[in-house]
């Protein structure tokens, strides 16, 4: 399957732009193993009117979702699209961390990998009770994190609003996993 930019945010820069962006993610096959197809974005990231044209393109998906109160960055590469995206719409940024990298009190949410367990986290009391959240994210896989990252959130006292990513590899089938809520993606790879 090719890439999908026809319907997902990047189209509205143009078939031409939105084929630049996406040629800025190398896709590095056999990474970590076989058969494994690694999306680097570092490319991207720096390429300071592609990460402006993506921040862009995030913000016009929130701002038709009724806008937002704080962005959520899961860690680590959610950091560096969540906290840009946070500035231009004017509003806070909340990392969501793994586990241990935050002094107590913590609200924890573990989670199921292919390959075992893990745990992210947010600092209590970082949410303002019924605020706004959009989670975003750099690939939407199997939706494990994604699907812990709201269920954080909501616990945490936020409303998930959405939940925005740069990729989704479609044939990997997290967007089921995330049940009723929004899910926004830039750019849609088969696999």
């Amino acid at each position: 399957m090719e890439d999908d930019i026809s319907v997902v945010a990047l189209a509205g820069l143009g078939p031409a732009r939105a084929a630049e962006i996406r040629s800025l993610i190398q896709d590095i096959p056999d990474y970590p193993h076989p058969p494994v197809v690694f999306r680097d974005i570092m490319p991207l990231l720096a390429d300071g009117a592609a990460l402006a044209d993506v921040t862009d393109a995030f913000a016009s998906l929130v701002e038709a979702d009724g806008g937002v109160d704080v962005v959520a960055g899961m860690e680590a590469r959610g950091f560096l699209l969540g906290a840009p995206l946070a500035t231009r719409l004017g509003v806070g940024f909340v990392p969501l961390r793994k586990a241990g990298k935050l002094p107590p009190p913590v609200e924890r949410e573990d989670y199921e990998l292919e390959y075992g367990t893990a745990s992210i986290e947010l600092r209590r009391g970082t949410l303002q009770p019924g605020a706004r959240v959009l989670v975003v994210d750099d690939v939407l896989a199997t939706g494990g994190t994604a699907e812990a990252a709201a269920r954080l959130v909501q616990r945490s006292g936020g409303t998930v609003v959405a939940l925005a990513f740069l990729l989704e590899l479609a044939a990997l089938g997290g967007r089921a996993r995330l049940g009723d809520h929004t899910v926004e993606t830039l750019l849609r790879v088969g696999t």
